[in-house]
């Protein structure tokens, strides 16, 4: 074998390979630290472009979700306004029938229809007070449909809509009810049987669509996590392979800095030899 003393040969050569040893030694290192296989598009482009739109996917539907939370604590709200709203019905209709026992006086009457009145006062100004977040929801504008976003994407099935019938003694049909007779009374419980009625058909939509968002949350999050599983596997690192190349770039950098060392000496032994 030729010994040169202008090109090292050996030397470049070990140069080289421990160059690329380093490099792939500080990957190894770059990836066990941050745990991300793919941390650039120069690592795996496709699977960066992948996984970019795996986790636009996986923040929309954590923000349906939310959505979907928030709808329950809407119909929460609108339910608990109509749940007080029975209860003055109920209250209205005993009155009703204690007006309408031929023992009360006219007096007494007057007493029983002024409760009565302030009643179906209350009955209004709970709905006109019953809102969430700003949004009405007793007062009929939500008559025409109230959204829910529970999907990623635009289509109607990614929606849900409910409507919400206003509750004011107008619409409940009690509005020109009065107590002060016993022909009223009779006039008044029947009215007040139909406006029970409806809010119970009122409560039992809403706990219908309640029902139906704590199923879309359970989907949402079923969905969610499997796209993460997704995500994970195309840019996170595989601990134990890495490991794996991290401690075979070790032991390559250890070899190819004693390889460098010893071809450097090269050059040495031609001068032994002039010398």
């Amino acid at each position: 074998m030729s010994i040169s003393v202008r090109t090292n040969v050996s030397s470049l050569t070990a140069q080289s390979n421990l160059g690329k040893t380093s490099a792939d030694l500080q990957k190894s290192i770059s990836r066990l630290s941050s745990g991300l296989r793919v941390e650039s598009a120069a690592d795996d482009a496709a699977g960066l472009a992948i996984s970019e739109d795996f986790k636009a996917s996986i923040r929309s539907l954590d923000q349906a979700r939310r959505n979907a939370n928030d709808g329950v604590s809407m119909i929460q709200t609108a339910d608990g306004s109509l749940k007080e709203i029975g209860g003055l019905l109920t209250r209205m209709r005993e009155l009703s029938v204690q007006a309408r026992n031929g023992t009360v006086n006219t007096q007494q009457r007057g007493y029983l229809n002024d409760e009565f009145g302030q009643l179906r006062s209350e009955i209004d100004r709970i709905v006109n007070t019953t809102e969430f977040n700003g949004v009405d929801l007793l007062d009929g504008s939500q008559a025409g449909g109230l959204d829910f976003q529970v999907g990623k994407d635009t289509s109607t099935d990614d929606r849900l809509t409910m409507s919400i019938a206003t509750s004011s003694a107008s619409a409940l049909g009690i509005s020109a009810s009065t107590i002060s007779s016993t022909s009223g009374a009779d006039s008044a419980i029947t009215a007040l049987d139909t406006a029970i009625q409806s809010i119970s058909t009122r409560r039992a939509g809403l706990g219908a669509m309640q029902n139906r968002l704590s199923t879309t949350m359970s989907n949402l999050d079923t969905y969610s996590t499997n796209l993460a599983a997704a995500n994970s596997r195309i840019v996170d690192v595989d601990v134990a392979s890495e490991t794996a190349s991290l401690t075979k770039n070790q032991i390559l950098m250890q070899a190819g800095t004693a390889m460098l060392a010893q071809a450097n000496q090269g050059p040495q032994s031609a001068l032994q030899l002039l010398g």
